[in-house]
């Protein structure tokens, strides 16, 4: 018996092999289905998917016998991965001086072997997709071409395995980082508010017991301390709704009346100068209530917010198809710059536009409506004309 030698690249090969992480994991449907439709074209009792680490050959698949490992000393897989061929034969192992006295051979009666290396496109031989019999034999030359097509394949499914091994480590660092940037963002904008609140209190009690001692120039700093401790208040406050927002997805889905939403949105929005029209139909849904009505008060709140006229005027309207419910909330307002329409839903973003106080918007509120629609398994669009108004429609799975 001539024990195989390693090749010259076996490093760098072993680095490839690992990268795959497949050595030691359970069968699995699709390599199994690979090598009992090779034992049955080949008319052959063993079929195997075989990776050859340091000093195993680990069967990925092993059609026909019992064990899932070998030595690499005796293996023909390790044989195989050496040939520059597409495929290594062995007719006889019996006459063949590199495995007459093989202990496969003497004790298991591996007689006839052919193997196609699994190539990467790097070049390396990962192991090899073989089949055996105990008697010899040969091949035909469609039987062999099959072997090598059916080994490409298995490669593919090695890829494929790699490349969901990568995005799964992707995602998980990915959900890691935003749960660091949550807990960032909360912990910063919570910290940010006892001082925030200390800066406003201090620029009202200037104002109260000093307010005589200031020339003109002294108010106006005092008017720009407060201005600009309630725009950054505003952002924190933003922020904190926006990282909290994924909370609001944990709660179920229930029944609930759509006018109940509509009636909750009049009670915390709405005053005497505005009027908002909406479904009165008794009508029952079943969605997640607090993600649905944080849409709801970022689009009917911003719809209030950018209009100039004396009367604001809201309305919304509900339909539904077998798999999506679908809002819209319009109005009479300022409208959006066809420009700026394709980046108000981007955080911090926004139409450059005051609000009927005139003030500036944080670019929080839209990409916080986007983040629920988007896991709510729904989408957002909107119709936009300036001076005319703005209607919004959002859908969110049944």
């Amino acid at each position: 018996m001539i024990s195989p030698q390693f090749p010259h690249n076996e490093q760098e090969r072993l680095k490839e092999v690992e990268s795959y992480s497949l050595l030691d994991t359970l069968p699995e449907q699709e390599y199994d289905d690979i090598t009992e439709l090779i034992a049955s074209l080949c008319d052959t009792p063993i079929s195997l998917v075989t990776l050859l680490d340091a000093d195993r050959n680990f069967l990925k698949s092993h059609h026909g016998v019992p064990f899932n490992e070998s030595p690499r000393a005796i293996s023909f897989c390790g044989h195989a991965i050496l040939e520059p061929h597409d495929i290594f034969v062995v007719e006889d192992a019996r006459i063949d001086p590199r495995f007459a006295d093989n202990p496969v051979v003497k004790e298991h009666d591996a007689i006839f072997y052919a193997g196609a290396p699994l190539r990467t496109q790097n070049g390396y031989p990962l192991g090899t997709l073989c089949v055996f019999d105990t008697k010899p034999r040969k091949l035909t030359e469609k039987q062999k071409t099959i072997i090598v097509a059916m080994a490409k394949q298995v490669v593919k499914l090695f890829e494929l395995h790699r490349n969901n091994n990568l995005l799964e480590t992707n995602k998980a660092l990915l959900e890691q980082r935003n749960q660091n940037l949550k807990n960032f963002a909360g912990l910063v904008s919570h910290d940010l508010k006892s001082p925030l609140g200390t800066i406003t209190s201090l620029a009202k009690l200037l104002r109260e017991e000093y307010n005589p001692k200031f020339d003109v120039t002294g108010i106006q700093y005092l008017d720009y301390i407060e201005e600009s401790s309630l725009t950054l208040n505003k952002y924190v406050d933003g922020m904190l709704g926006y990282y909290k927002s994924d909370d609001l997805l944990e709660e179920r889905k229930k029944e609930i009346p759509l006018q109940s939403i509509y009636e909750e949105i009049e009670d915390i929005l709405f005053v005497d100068n505005a009027e908002f029209k909406h479904p009165k139909d008794d009508i029952t849904i079943k969605v997640n209530e607090p993600a649905l009505l944080q849409i709801f008060i970022n689009l009917v709140g911003n719809a209030l917010k950018y209009n100039h006229h004396d009367v604001p005027f809201i309305t919304s309207t509900f339909s539904e198809t077998d798999s999506h419910y679908i809002f819209t909330v319009g109005d009479n307002g300022i409208g959006i710059d066809q420009e700026k329409q394709e980046i108000i839903f981007q955080l911090f973003k926004t139409a450059d536009e005051k609000d009927r106080h005139g003030e500036k918007g944080s670019g929080i509120g839209l990409a916080t409506v986007l983040n629920l629609v988007t896991k709510l398994g729904g989408t957002i669009s909107l119709d936009s004309e300036l001076q005319k108004g703005t209607t919004f429609t959002f859908t969110i799975k049944k």
